[in-house]
């Protein structure tokens, strides 16, 4: 990953939460803190390239309303961009702050990219530690972003640099002030770019220490990832969009699959959102072009 490939890929991420939080409604997800550490300019560019994107995405519709660019970014946003991003990140924090209720007193961030929840949820700095796990150069990028966009960092927040999907280190957490009590993981929009042996390592490795009840959310898509074309082929693209960016989506489960990967790393399956109950519970009755990413699931596993 080279520097400047992962602020991209964290501004578009950012950009896609910082849409939806300003002109979509009702809201899956409120990231109202991601607008700030997008500057202006960036904004701008990012909302052209996209526009432009509609060639790829949908030839049909670029002759349709060429001359109306906003209505090509919504179109793009919630049909390409945003539903995956929003719906995760919307059942991670429910479960999260369920979590939290139950006793967890630690949230480990993999792949945090420009992850905003210590930002939004101050009431929670006496009683959770927050360690946004990323590569060296994202991180330092969020860092920067803070700094210009004048935002304080939480004192419950640690930045811990690691390349987790080489090496998966404990001690750069501890060093930290990671200590072996009830922890909460996220691994999400990652699993996909991971060979299933490597995600298998990391998850053996990430809780072989900790205590029973740690869990993990994460999302993962099914095996029909590689033949389905989705909505609008959204699918197909997201596929083929990842190979010309130079990281290839590498894996997709069965249910059985995932479940003994767990299982082997001491992990229960507690919950599982198939596409259908993700539609159900974070996109039904509304009007727009949200919808559920085929394919998708997410999982929450527990320590046993």
């Amino acid at each position: 990953m080279k520097p400047n490939e992962s602020s991209i890929t964290s501004l578009i991420s950012a950009f896609g939460r910082a849409y939806h939080s300003q002109y979509d409604t009702p809201l899956i997800f409120n990231d109202y803190i991601a607008r700030e550490l997008i500057a202006p300019q960036e904004f701008e560019q990012i909302r052209e390239q996209m526009v432009k994107g509609i060639h790829f995405f949908n030839p049909e519709m670029a002759d349709i309303v060429k001359e109306d660019p906003d209505q090509i970014l919504k179109w793009i946003t919630q049909v390409q961009l945003s539903p995956i991003a929003l719906s995760r990140a919307a059942y991670c924090e429910q479960v999260l702050l369920h979590e939290v209720t139950l006793g967890a007193r630690q949230y480990v961030i993999l792949g945090a990219g420009m992850d905003t929840f210590a930002l939004r949820t101050p009431e929670l700095s006496d009683s959770l530690n927050i360690f946004e796990v990323d590569h060296p150069a994202t991180q330092q990028f969020k860092i920067d972003r803070l700094n210009w966009a004048d935002l304080s960092i939480p004192s419950n927040l640690h930045f811990v640099p690691m390349d987790f999907t080489h090496e998966f280190s404990y001690e750069n957490l501890t060093n930290r002030g990671f200590r072996n009590q009830k922890t909460f993981f996220s691994l999400l929009g990652v699993t996909y770019y991971l060979t299933k042996e490597v995600l298998s390592n990391l998850m053996m490795h990430a809780f072989a220490n900790l205590p029973s009840g740690s869990s993990i959310v994460l999302d993962a898509a099914d095996e029909r990832l590689f033949e389905e074309k989705g909505m609008f082929n959204r699918v197909e693209n997201m596929v083929k969009l990842a190979a010309v960016g130079g990281e290839p989506m590498q894996s997709c489960f069965t249910y059985s699959e995932i479940e003994r990967m767990l299982v082997d790393a001491g992990l229960l399956i507690y919950e599982h959102l198939s596409p259908e109950d993700i539609q159900e519970r974070y996109f039904s009755n509304r009007t727009d072009d949200l919808s559920a990413f085929e394919t998708i699931h997410f999982i929450h596993a527990v320590k046993k």
